[in-house]
């Protein structure tokens, strides 16, 4: 891998740590999940479960400023226009 990136000048590699929560947009969208779809409930079976999940993940597609909050929680982009 090393030789791969020395190989080409553009590309800029920056190391993160192995576990690195605070950098993960996904941990913000497991938290707001956490927070409306997945509180106070008991799940009868590993499919409700997904299938709970799907609906949360389907309504959050469409809160725009919440995905982008979580990607700029994580510090690594620059949040808006």
């Amino acid at each position: 891998m090393r030789q791969f990136i020395a190989e080409r000048d553009w590309l800029t590699v920056y190391q993160l740590p192995p576990y690195s929560p605070d950098l993960n947009p996904v941990e913000g969208i497991w938290s707001i999940l956490g927070g409306t779809a997945l509180a106070n409930r008991a799940f009868a079976d590993p499919g409700d479960l997904i299938t709970v999940v799907g609906q949360g993940l389907r309504r959050l597609q469409y809160r725009g400023g919440a995905l982008d909050g979580c990607l700029a929680g994580t510090g690594l982009v620059r949040a808006g226009p």
